[in-house]
């Protein structure tokens, strides 16, 4: 196993970090703690869930995986993720941008019937209350790594900030990070846990993979420059890049595009001819030297030093022994520059003015 230092902290991680999104959904609770038994075994130390995957069943299965080893292990959870709010709280109104990266409103998900106002978004209200319930679900007195799951445009950053900066002082959390945000956002954060003293966001969780690189352009170089981890979500584009499957026969039974209405919205943006034809041409690419997809792309994202860990779930041990291997895995130059060939089919070079 390859360990990784968080940004500029002295935390060590390991570069497979184990995603746990569809424990307690597409797999179900037995399996899941073998899952996480056995990586734990393969020397994997970071475990990556949140509050409201599965509603918070999937916290549950990894506090019960992890007994007994809890602190030779790094813990992440996540807080403020936007969900669907009960029937008798009436229509849901969702703040943002509306642009070019989301040009129409944020589809939240499903949440628990009584889900009420102020069991979303990062308040202090719902910071502190979900921390007390992650901390409960999860069994253990402190999480290592707390991400604010996603930008609350109701809260101010400011209020988001103080609020984890308590937890922090509180023991309850060492690290604290963001997931889905955007350079600005994130530089922004940075300067306000500068002017007033708090703790800073040490880590950030974008998409990154073969098909996704537009962190590349901003949110990579700032990263570097101030010393903040990148742990990426769907390194694999929610299975996409596995290559199996197929435009005309829709997503496959039971995978990451087909968990009920919910997984393919949020998974249906690779769905289009562009992405397929990039995806034959990987294919070809990691078949010509030897290697599976899976393992090629998964290679691919831990060639950027920038990056941490790659934050990567699994169905089975099978699957996960498979996903495993890539960390010995290294791309040539010739390798690397043919995948930047198909980005840029993907994505035309931009025009940019400055060095």
């Amino acid at each position: 196993m390859e360990y990784r230092k968080m940004g500029r902290t002295g935390l060590k991680v390991s570069s497979f970090c184990l995603g746990t999104m569809t424990f307690g959904r597409q797999v179900e609770e037995k399996e899941s703690i073998r899952i996480i038994h056995r990586a734990i075994d393969a020397g994997v130390n970071f475990i990556d869930t949140a509050d409201m995957y599965v509603n918070g069943v999937t916290e549950q299965i990894v506090g019960q995986a992890i007994k007994g080893q809890r602190h030779s292990l790094v813990l992440a959870s996540k807080v403020g993720h936007i969900l669907k709010l009960g029937k008798k709280y009436g229509e849901q109104k969702i703040s943002g941008p509306i642009d070019l990266a989301r040009p129409k409103p944020f589809t939240p998900w499903q949440g628990k019937e009584d889900t009420s106002p102020t069991d979303i978004g990062l308040s202090r209200k719902h910071i502190m209350q979900g921390i007390e319930e992650s901390l409960k679900r999860l069994d253990t007195d402190y999480i290592d790594i707390y991400y604010a799951h996603m930008p609350d445009y109701d809260t101010p950053l400011e209020e988001t900030l103080r609020a984890m900066d308590d937890l922090v002082r509180q023991g309850k959390v060492r690290y604290l990070a963001c997931s889905n945000y955007r350079a600005f956002q994130l530089s922004k954060a940075l300067w306000i846990s500068d002017k007033y003293n708090l703790a800073s966001w040490d880590c950030i969780q974008p998409p990154y993979n073969l098909l996704t690189r537009d962190i590349e352009y901003e949110l990579l170089p700032l990263c570097a420059e101030e010393g903040v981890g990148v742990c990426v979500f769907s390194p694999m584009a929610a299975g996409f890049l596995s290559g199996k499957y197929e435009k005309e026969k829709g997503p496959v039974e039971g995978a990451r595009f087909s968990l009920a209405h919910q997984g393919y919205t949020y998974n249906q943006k690779y769905w289009n001819d562009l992405n397929f034809a990039a995806v034959q041409q990987l294919k070809k690419i990691a078949e010509d030297h030897g290697k599976t997809l899976p393992k090629f792309a998964l290679a691919w994202v831990l060639s950027n030093k920038t990056i941490t860990s790659i934050v990567c779930g699994a169905t089975s041990i099978a699957q996960l022994e498979h996903n495993l291997s890539a960390i010995e895995t290294t791309l040539s130059p010739e390798e690397l520059g043919a995948c930047d060939e198909v980005w840029h089919q993907i994505r035309p070079p931009r025009l940019f003015y400055g060095r």
